[in-house]
Order: C-alpha cells, then sequence, then structure tokens
C-alpha cells in the first residue's frame, strides 16, 4: 500500500511511521492518522500543516476547536465502513432468529433437541437510529429479509431503503413498533445519552437492541438495568461506554448480552478503500480543487 501510494505520487514527500514523531508533523502539510493521537497544543505547534486525513470514520478524540482555529481542512473514511458493518449487523440478527447461541450450546452437550423457537426476519420491523450511509446499507440488506424499516436522522430527509424516516425529535413514535433497534449513531453533544430508561420502557419486551455505532448512545447502568428487568430479550453490543470493556463488567455474563470487541468495522478491505478515499483526496489537493470526499463539518463533528 505504501509503495503504491509513493508510485502514483511521485513529487510528495511521504513518512510512515506507527505514531507521531513530532519533529516531523511539524514540518508536514498533511497528516494522516487513525484520529486518536493529536491534541490542541500539537495542532497550534504545526504551523506549516493544513490538512488533517482520519483513516477511520470515528472522530471522536479530535480537536475540533483548534483544527477551526487554524483553518485545517479534515477529512476521513466516512463510507468503508458499510459494508462489513452492516454485514456484521444482519448476522447478529440472524443469530438471535436462527437461535445460535442455543444451538451451539447444544452442541457441545451432543443434545439433539428440535424443539428450539426457531423465528424469522420475514415481516419483521427495524428501526435504525443514525441511517446515514452505514444505516442504509444495513437497510438495503434488511429489505431482502422482506423487513419493514424505520429510519431515525436529524433532518427527517427520506433514505432510499427506509420506508419510514423519523427524526431525533420524533423517534419515540417508532420505538413500541421495532423488534431490532440498530444504532449506528456518532458520538456528538446531540447523541452522548440520546437513549434513556424511557426509550426502553417503550421497547417491545422481544425487542433486540444492537449497538455499532458509539457506547456512550446510553449510560452503561441505564442499559444493565433494562437488561436485568427484561425490558427487551438482548443487546448485541459491539462498543462501549469504555474500552476495552473491564473484565468485571456484569455484560460479559449477562445470558441477554453478547458482546463483541469493537470489530463491527474490520475488514482486510479497510486500508485498501481508505486509500482510495486518500489519493482521491490527494489528487484534489495537488489540483488546489475543491473536489474533496468526506469533508468534516467541525461544528457537528462528523
Amino acid at each position: 500500500m505504501q509503495e503504491d501510494v509513493k508510485k502514483e505520487f511521485p513529487q510528495v514527500s511521504f513518512e510512515f511511521h506507527k505514531g507521531i514523531k513530532e519533529e516531523l508533523f511539524l514540518h508536514a502539510e498533511i497528516f494522516l492518522t487513525y484520529g486518536e493521537d493529536l491534541t490542541e497544543e500539537l495542532i497550534f505547534k504545526a504551523d506549516k500543516l493544513k490538512w488533517i486525513m482520519v483513516m477511520s470514520a470515528g472522530l471522536d478524540r479530535m480537536p475540533f476547536e483548534a483544527c477551526k482555529k487554524r483553518g485545517i481542512l479534515v477529512t476521513n473514511v466516512r463510507g468503508i465502513h458499510k459494508i462489513p458493518m452492516a454485514e456484521f449487523t444482519i448476522g447478529m440478527m440472524l443469530q438471535h432468529v436462527k437461535q445460535m447461541r442455543s444451538l451451539w450450546t447444544n452442541e457441545q452437550a451432543k443434545a439433539w433437541e428440535r424443539k428450539l423457537p426457531m423465528g424469522e426476519l420475514y415481516g419483521k420491523t427495524l428501526l435504525i437510529l443514525g441511517i446515514g450511509t452505514i444505516g442504509g446499507e444495513v437497510a438495503r440488506l434488511a429489505k431482502a429479509f422482506n423487513m419493514k424499516t424505520i429510519g431515525v436522522n436529524r433532518s427527517g430527509r427520506e433514505a432510499e431503503w427506509a420506508d419510514e424516516i423519523f427524526t431525533m425529535d420524533n423517534y419515540r413514535e417508532a420505538m413500541p413498533e421495532a423488534d431490532f433497534i440498530v444504532s449506528v449513531m456518532p458520538s456528538t453533544n446531540e447523541t452522548r445519552h440520546f437513549l434513556d430508561a424511557s426509550d426502553f420502557e417503550i421497547m417491545k419486551d422481544t425487542a433486540v437492541f444492537i449497538n455499532i455505532g458509539r457506547g456512550d448512545l446510553v449510560k452503561d447502568d441505564v442499559l444493565t438495568a433494562a437488561l436485568q428487568e427484561k425490558k427487551i430479550a438482548h443487546a448485541y453490543l459491539d462498543v462501549f461506554y469504555e474500552e476495552p470493556l473491564i473484565e468485571s463488567h456484569p455484560f460479559w455474563t449477562m445470558e441477554n448480552v453478547t458482546v463483541t470487541p469493537h470489530i463491527s468495522s474490520l475488514t482486510k478491505n479497510y486500508l485498501t478503500r481508505s486509500f482510495e478515499i486518500f489519493k482521491h483526496n490527494l489528487h484534489t489537493y495537488n489540483k488546489n480543487s475543491s473536489d474533496y470526499l468526506n469533508v468534516i463539518d467541525m461544528d457537528r463533528g462528523y
């Protein structure tokens, strides 16, 4: 990957390092990062820096105020996660209705049990909190199973694969109908603690909550209580309030929780897709054009 990008841009001097080498960073015009190693102090020191390319979709730790004051362009790789994350979500939903956990347990016990209550995705209702690129792909795949799809976004703007759209103000009207609630929401001031105890009160007790967005969507104690009180049937959690999830956390041992270690976006195609966006934007930068992909609105944080 590194050699390919060097060949495509022979006029550009590249330095590849793990972590920040401050003496190099302070002389860079363009900086590629996963978005977890920059501070306001570094941003203000780097007076030659013009563009930060974040090689992830998450921007939780980016010092946006400093970037904004310095007039630095920030872009990311939004969109590359839609295929692996949508497949992961559909996989969790199928695992639930097809009783895969029980089947695996019975297999280990050599138990021939044919009375498991097998279900279907057919006809179920899927509510997607944050129906952007990733959520839209989840909805598209859900349509192959004849599911009803409901999307939630800020604007109320229609989404291609959603049968209905609600906003972040009136989404509770759709909540009691949902069989699966999937969150793909980022971590912003608007979305932190977006769900509270009252949301789980109005969900079906057979509902399944899947979080592949960010763990601060709901406080741990709120979600734990809802699961302990059987307000919903199951939670599939790939993101957490604090990561890695500590060994003493109750989620690890709760029968109605499935824990995965923030891997829904991982794929062997990750860097290939990321560098395609970077290369497009680097051509744009070199041409002094404005045709950038995935420019971040630093007031919104995404």
